[in-house]
């Protein structure tokens, strides 16, 4: 497993989110919503749409998302 996250903007997370299966549902100024629904649960975050998503909030994002930071660094 990877020690770092990797650097990503809003626009690339939100790519590799629809990626892993996630459905935009609305912006709201510079966030994005987004939803993904599976079997008995679904799973709901928020994306700020900057030039870097800093380290805490990437983390923050892959928590909700139930994500690894493998998961992310393959989808990008």
């Amino acid at each position: 497993m990877s020690r770092h996250l990797p650097s990503v903007s809003g626009k690339e997370l939100i790519r590799a989110l629809r990626r892993a299966g996630f459905v935009v549902l609305r912006q709201k100024g510079s966030h994005v919503s987004l939803e993904k629904r599976a079997g008995s649960g679904y799973w709901r975050t928020i994306v700020p749409m900057h030039r870097e998503i800093r380290p805490g909030t990437l983390s923050d994002i892959l928590n909700q998302t139930g994500l690894s930071k493998d998961d992310l660094a393959a989808l990008l």
